[in-house]
């Protein structure tokens, strides 16, 4: 098949080509008078199944022909060398060095945190498995030189042996890239005894891994093998090629694997000879792209070669570049093309390595009905099996909220066996049972009661929820006792009430691929020993993210999103290069917590600029496709972004060549560009829609409110239209599902702390004393506030106002003695048929008869004039008391009504009754509420409101916001 070479025979195709095709093209070139038996021996090996599928699908599409042997890297090594160990499962070994991690953490626990134990251990598995990948061995890095180091990696450094000798210990195989290697070894060895006489053919790698690179320079050197490289730049001159040296300077160039690599087979660019002559889809853009991303050191060869590249319209003349202004915005323009490829009949890929935009793209696209087929999937954590695994595991190791308890009662797998309507029926009575009680913290016995008064029958249902949901916090276990214990209790969350079955847990694919990341995690659990509830959640959970979903036959199969890997073996008519800013294409190099960048250079191992480069390889070959889009956001969600380097050097050179139209070339990719972002944010504008007027509804008199406490009449004066939609519209706030330490518990707590305090001094002649008093909070709170910061900060804040309380007291005593607490009344405007209903905190009676109210404010107290205007709550009570008196307390004068202001400035506020008698208060309240219920006054919207900033809880059903408060109202009678 291949002329006799005393030199390594090395193939390659240039950048924009479909290797693939090309690949196949050249091989049917070099076989076509070979008999086909000849072409069945020969062997093809590919590093992904992703390229062995497409090679033998081009093979399907040409003439009949026996096909080659067509094998995948890992499985070539494995059939070649069957007699060495099978390597271990990379969960295997990453919960091995969990048991020393977790170690290094109890002794030195301010390395990292807790929940960063399976991170730490993925990590360091990684950097064993790069080790063997690349034959350096620990030795190498315990001789490394770190004086001039910080004490950090002179740590890491020394936990390396500790973690050596720690694996040596363990009786298990070798990793997967240990064994790889191994393998290649071994097989380079039998090939050194006795090469193989059939053609050997390594297609379609870079050599980024060292393992890769000796077996490229095996094969290369066969009788009969070759290698062909994807994407070699057969436009960067020789002098260019020289200035890839150093990997601390060049890793990042796309060419410098195949410098790296042609250097260990002694051999220059020259030599490479194109596999195939398939043309690149435009040789012009090929030479414009090779020069833009030439190494920093010979930039300036922009001026010397620059001149030569010609009239650069035709180069760009398939290249679109957008520049979005955000990246919903990018994704809206990807989507719209997309969406335009399937009418022309074209294959339109997406290339991302950013997932949150793939993402966003495939929701703008499901406004068009069109789901794109994505190499990548969905991660397993985020599917409906992922997350409710999650949400169990989270039962072992926090204590049952309401929020929790209702995530997972309404997730679509919980009781997904039979009778899920019932179950859903159920579930709702529950959660606004739970919103209307404020229930934070369920418990079985609180919820079996409920159960029981309820009046549906729910006590099969009852005891299937209480059983897989309350007391399962776990403590330190066994982690095979743990995972059984985990999917025992998923399963029956799912299946219900049923006696048997799973519900849909394991079905569909989602459950497929959970249910093998579980018998992967169940084989090798006994390897982890004992392990806590919350380390064991995030262990689990971490595992889960490595997983996937994918159905390979869902998506549309013109509109593809790949990354940057499966680009590389794949051709489209429409490239789209998304997400091209700093951080996201290139990504931002990964932190390293066991080796800085010279420590890894210094052991040989390969450096964080390897991923850049690999990046930009893959950027310069899907640059040179038929027609390209490039696009980037120019805002994230915080801040401007940084256009990615090779972004920036090919608008730099392009601006920097006005006699060879670059500037025009430049204009013209964005003008492309600019069609299809006004088209975009046409779609994206809505039509202007007139703002509401403020509301002023006016109801027919048989629906105006008849009765309201004193505590409202305030609102009444200051947001009218907040009464209307409480008592004409019969509305109200919908509960917060958890409970939280809000200014209305907080005056609860405090008025029965107080209440407590002096019942117990009047009723049993206990001192009333900041001891006493504090004595009572600390129960009553432990009683009523399970939030233990909330606890403590209200004690703290009863602390502070305690002595101005108890002295307060003392001047109270002098006047008069406690009465009543928690006293009722109503009164009546009979002329206008409504009733003012009020609650007194407290009453005392003076020796003369005389009665005195108090009301506690945890809050600053209204002032005299806000008492006046509007806060007319202790002016109302004293005009009720003198009227028609309160429970068990007849009508009396009213000697003072007192707030007792209990805040961060405690201080007594007296209502004005001097300025203002009970006569004349109840005279002005009546004209207020005639005003409203017979002369049809409007019910405005935010009247008075004390200030803008207030919020108000009917706010957004008025619309506040499309108004403001210097608009006049709009009166509006309904009937």
């Amino acid at each position: 098949m291949f002329d006799f070479t005393t030199g390594p025979r090395v193939f390659a195709l240039a950048p924009g080509v479909d290797f693939p095709k090309a690949f196949v093209h050249g091989l049917r070139e070099r076989v076509s008078d070979d008999k086909p038996q000849d072409v069945a021996k020969i062997q093809v090996i590919v590093n992904t199944t992703r390229m062995a599928r497409r090679i033998k699908r081009l093979f399907d599409d040409g003439p009949a022909t026996l096909l080659p042997r067509i094998q995948v890297l890992g499985g070539f090594a494995n059939n070649e060398t069957a007699d060495l160990p099978a390597a271990t499962s990379p969960i295997r070994q990453r919960f091995e060095l969990i048991q020393l991690v977790t170690s290094l953490l109890d002794q030195q626990p301010d390395l990292a945190a807790r929940a960063s134990v399976y991170d730490l251990a993925d990590s360091l598995a990684g950097l064993f498995d790069e080790m063997a990948g690349e034959g350096v061995s620990v030795d190498t890095i315990e001789t490394l030189d770190v004086t001039d180091q910080s004490g950090h990696w002179a740590r890491a450094q020394s936990f390396f042996d500790i973690a050596r000798q720690f694996l040596e210990n363990l009786d298990s195989p070798p990793g997967q890239e240990a064994r790889q290697r191994r393998a290649i070894e071994t097989i380079i060895k039998r090939w050194e005894e006795e090469p193989p006489q059939h053609p050997v053919i390594l297609a379609g790698s870079t050599g980024s891994r060292g393992t890769m690179q000796l077996l490229m320079q095996a094969i290369a050197r066969l009788p009969q093998g070759a290698i062909v490289l994807p994407g070699f730049d057969f436009d960067m001159p020789a002098t260019t090629w020289a200035h890839l040296g150093s990997g601390l300077e060049s890793e990042d160039h796309p060419q410098f694997r195949y410098h790296a690599l042609m250097q260990t087979m002694d051999l220059t660019a020259s030599e490479i000879a194109p596999w195939h002559s398939t043309p690149a889809p435009s040789a012009a853009r090929n030479k414009l792209i090779s020069l833009a991303l030439r190494p920093a050191p010979v930039t300036d060869q922009w001026l010397s070669e620059g001149p030569n590249l010609g009239d650069l319209l035709p180069a760009t003349e398939g290249i679109t570049l957008v520049e979005a202004t955000t990246q919903r915005e990018e994704a809206l323009t990807i989507a719209a093309r997309m969406r335009k490829a399937t009418d022309e009949g074209l294959t339109c890929a997406l290339i991302t390595p950013d997932r949150m935009l793939t993402r966003q793209v495939t929701a703008a696209l499901d406004r068009w009905n069109i789901l794109p087929d994505d190499s990548a999937g969905q991660p397993l954590q985020l599917s409906p099996p992922g997350r409710f695994l999650r949400h169990v595991v989270a039962l072992f190791h926090q204590e049952l909220t309401s929020e929790m308890l209702l995530t997972l009662l309404k997730h679509p797998l919980t009781h997904s066996e039979t009778d899920r309507g019932a179950h859903l029926r159920f579930t709702r009575e529950l959660e606004l049972h739970l919103r209307r009680k404020g229930t934070t913290y369920p418990n079985s016995e609180s919820l079996t009661s409920w159960a029981d008064a309820h009046k549906d029958d729910m006590a099969a249902w009852m005891s299937w929820l209480t059983a897989c949901f309350c007391d399962q916090e776990r403590q330190k276990d066994d982690m095979s006792a743990l995972l059984s214990a985990h999917i025992f209790l998923a399963e029956s969350i799912a299946r219900g009430c049923s006696s048997e079955g799973t519900g849909e847990l394991w079905k569909e694919r989602a459950g497929q691929a959970a249910t093998r990341v579980i018998a992967d995690i169940t084989e090798h659990a006994p390897v982890v020993g004992e392990i806590s509830a919350v380390d064991y959640a995030d262990l689990f959970g971490a595992l889960l993210s490595r997983g996937e979903v994918r159905d390979r036959d869902s998506g549309h199969p013109n509109i593809l999103i790949w990354g940057t890997l499966e680009a590389r073996v794949q051709g489209a008519d429409l490239v789209i290069l998304g997400g091209l800013n700093e951080g996201s294409w290139p990504e931002a190099p990964s932190p390293d917590p066991w080796l800085n960048r010279k420590m890894r250079h210094d052991a040989g191992l390969l450096l964080p600029e390897r991923r850049i480069g690999l990046a930009a390889h893959d950027f310069q070959q899907a640059v040179g496709a038929p027609e390209v889009w490039i696009t980037r956001s120019v805002r994230s969600d915080e801040a401007e972004t940084v256009p990615s380097r090779w972004i920036n050097r090919m608008i730099n050179l392009l601006d920097g060549l006005p006699e060879q139209n670059g500037p025009e070339a430049l204009s013209a990719m964005r003008g492309r560009a600019q069609i299809w972002l006004n088209d975009v944010r046409a779609l994206e504008t809505m039509l202007p829609t007139p703002a509401a007027p403020r509301p002023s509804p006016i109801p027919p008199a048989e629906a105006r409110p008849r009765q309201l406490s004193v505590t409202e009449i305030k609102r009444l004066i200051r947001d009218p239209y907040a009464i209307y939609a409480k008592h004409v519209l019969k509305l109200r706030p919908l509960d917060p599902l958890m409970r939280t330490p809000d200014a209305l518990l907080r005056g609860i707590i405090v008025h029965d702390v107080l209440e407590q305090l002096i019942k117990s001094n009047r009723d049993h002649d206990v001192p009333v004393t900041r001891e006493r008093l504090l004595e009572i909070s600390e129960t009553v709170l432990a009683q009523n506030v399970p939030w233990a910061t909330a606890r403590v900060l209200w004690m703290a804040r009863l602390s502070r106002v305690a002595d101005h309380f108890v002295e307060g007291e003392k001047r109270r005593r002098s006047r008069g003695a406690p009465l009543k607490f928690e006293a009722s009344t109503k009164a009546n405007i009979h002329e206008l048929g409504f009733t003012l209903t009020a609650k007194a905190d407290r009453i005392d009676r003076t020796p003369e008869g005389d009665l005195i109210l108090y009301d506690y404010k945890t809050g600053a107290p209204p002032s005299r004039d806000e008492q006046i205007f509007f806060d007319k709550q202790l002016l109302l009570e004293a005009a009720m008391a003198e009227q028609n008196g309160f429970e068990d307390v007849d009508p009396a004068h009213v000697a003072d009504a007192i707030y007792i202001g209990l805040g961060s400035s405690p201080k007594d506020q007296p209502a004005p009754l001097s300025e203002t008698p009970t006569t004349q208060v109840w005279e002005e309240f009546s004209k207020l509420i005639a005003q409203y219920l017979e002369e049809g006054k409007g019910f405005t919207s935010r009247r008075a409101m004390q200030s803008e900033r207030d919020e108000g809880d009917f706010d957004q059903l008025a619309r506040f916001g499309e108004w403001d408060a210097t608009d006049e109202s709009t009166p509006q009678a309904l009937s």
